[in-house]
């Protein structure tokens, strides 16, 4: 099973629970304090999934490596390149 049909498994388990719970399907009866804080989860659920994501990104960013060293040997590559190309007659 591939990563996404694990989340999308787990979605649809999470949706159906929500839907079965804030529906009175299952027949519980829920507190109302408990039914005011189901009804908006989702949209809580994805807020905290996009500050989660931003995060990630930001600490990645932050500890993003620089490769001085790959750097240097591209760089020479490119002037060997352009050199190559400018004695077959190319012109920058």
């Amino acid at each position: 099973m591939t990563k996404l049909a694990q989340w999308l498994w787990g979605l649809a388990l999470l949706g159906c629970t929500w839907a079965a719970l804030a529906t009175g399907a299952l027949g519980l009866e829920l507190p109302p304090s408990c039914r005011e804080v189901l009804w908006p989860l989702p949209a809580y659920l994805l807020v905290a999934a996009g500050c989660y994501a931003l995060g990630t990104v930001g600490y990645r960013v932050d500890t993003f490596h620089d490769c001085e060293d790959a750097a240097r040997e591209l760089q020479s590559q490119i002037r060997e390149a352009r050199a190559d190309l400018a004695r077959r007659g190319l012109r920058f």
